[in-house]
């Protein structure tokens, strides 16, 4: 095969995997998207159940919902926070599956 007949990515693609990849490379923004893979949280939940301060989930929630990797939906005064990208959260379930296979 020549370098005529291979796909090549744009500049853009690239970059935008990276970024995925580094989202993904936080084993915080792990633990929060995991959660978020099984259910709807709001800050003060995922607070709770990974034992974090408020202020470092809002943070990390909106890192990830620059990606588009989270979005959220107002119920009455709380906004409940999900994964806005299956494939992300399948990359995510086969690396976790990959390392409980070893």
């Amino acid at each position: 095969m020549n370098a005529n007949e291979h796909d090549f990515l744009t500049a853009k693609t690239v970059q935008d995997v990276s970024l995925i990849f580094k989202a993904l490379a936080d084993p915080t923004r792990i633990k929060i998207l995991y959660l978020l893979s099984q259910e709807e949280c709001s800050v003060n939940h995922i607070a709770e159940v990974l034992g974090m301060s408020q202020s470092a989930v809002s943070h990390q929630l909106a890192y990830l919902r620059n990606l588009r990797l989270v979005t959220y939906r107002r119920s009455g005064n709380t906004f409940l926070y999900t994964y806005d990208d299956e494939h992300v959260i399948a990359l995510l379930k086969q690396a976790i599956d990959h390392v409980q296979h070893q």
